[in-house]
């Protein structure tokens, strides 16, 4: 199935589906309020049928914005937004460790009749100006399938540490408070996604896991599937993980779903839930994920086989 990508420059790219219908909304130029740690995100991300699977400024969290890269306990700042979790105070407004991630261009910007391909550069800067982190990242939105009710978008981040001292990754959770490991690529979903149903692959002996089971967890992906307001309908998220990123060898450090289905809808791939890691001066790390968007309620599965229809 075709696609059409427009470039609105110097604010945000969208990629539309062959009868029109925007599934994927890009924004570089993000929101000015630095409480919110300003970075790029994708919101609007719809389906195919053309119902919204990503929530924006919720008023529980104003700072969750889509799908966005992020970074919740970074050697003392805060490149997720809003409070920070400081153990035995909770959560702070501390605004002068909240960062942001700066676009500094796209090197790569390939386009075809079904695949849109972007490479984007991206500086980290902390609160106060200091720049501590170049980021190469990588957007594919591919596999546009009328027929299977999906379609897929690949992120990538590849992250140099370009400070004279470690960039030390934490979270919530190994700053004291359990079980709040949140970090990394994070999806908020819109309201009508509370309660949704979560699974994974390895649940077959429990098919109700759900969220509270899953959280911490390790696997290959996750699913998230919930009916919306309004419109008879419902829509299923798959959270896939690379073959790498799960590998001790590559990744610089192990991945766990920080998950819940209530009181928000929210997923993330928590690289640093349990457990901080530093990454010294001049290295990099980089970690692949993928996420799928269907229309409907998809079972374990469906997603299985589907997933083994998209080679890595």
């Amino acid at each position: 199935m075709s696609i059409r990508v427009s470039h609105a420059y110097g604010e945000h790219i969208a990629v539309a589906a062959a009868d029109g219908t925007e599934i994927l909304r890009y924004v570089y130029r993000p929101d000015p309020d630095a409480f919110e740690s300003p970075k790029p995100y994708a919101h609007p991300v719809r389906t195919l049928a053309g119902r919204t699977v990503t929530g924006y400024r919720p008023s529980d969290h104003r700072w969750h914005k889509g799908l966005q890269m992020t970074a919740s306990h970074l050697s003392g700042q805060n490149f997720w937004g809003g409070n920070s979790y400081v153990h035995g105070r909770g959560y702070l407004a501390l605004p002068e460790r909240v960062g942001s991630m700066r676009h500094d261009g796209f090197p790569a910007f390939t386009v075809t009749d079904d695949r849109l391909a972007v490479t984007e550069q991206l500086t980290w800067v902390t609160h106060g100006g200091e720049e501590w982190a170049r980021e190469q990242r990588g957007l594919t939105v591919h596999s546009v399938d009328e027929a299977a009710g999906a379609w897929a978008l690949d992120w990538s981040i590849r992250l140099t540490n370009i400070r004279d001292a470690p960039l030390v990754f934490g979270s919530p959770t190994t700053a004291g408070r359990e079980p709040a490991g949140y970090t990394g690529l994070q999806w908020r979903g819109p309201r009508d996604f509370t309660g949704g149903a979560v699974f994974a692959p390895d649940t077959e002996a429990d098919a109700d896991a759900g969220a509270e089971k899953l959280m911490g967890a390790q696997g290959p992906w996750l699913a998230f599937t919930a009916e919306h307001d309004d419109v008879d309908a419902h829509s299923t998220l798959v959270f896939a993980h690379a073959p790498e990123n799960l590998d001790e060898r590559s990744a610089i450090h192990e991945s766990h779903w920080f998950v819940r289905s209530e009181p928000i809808p929210t997923v993330a791939f928590s690289w640093a839930f349990f457990e901080e890691f530093a990454l010294p001066p001049g290295e990099s790390f980089a970690y692949r994920y993928r996420v799928v968007v269907a229309d409907g309620v998809w079972d374990r599965e469906r997603v299985g086989a589907y997933l083994r229809t998209l080679p890595w």
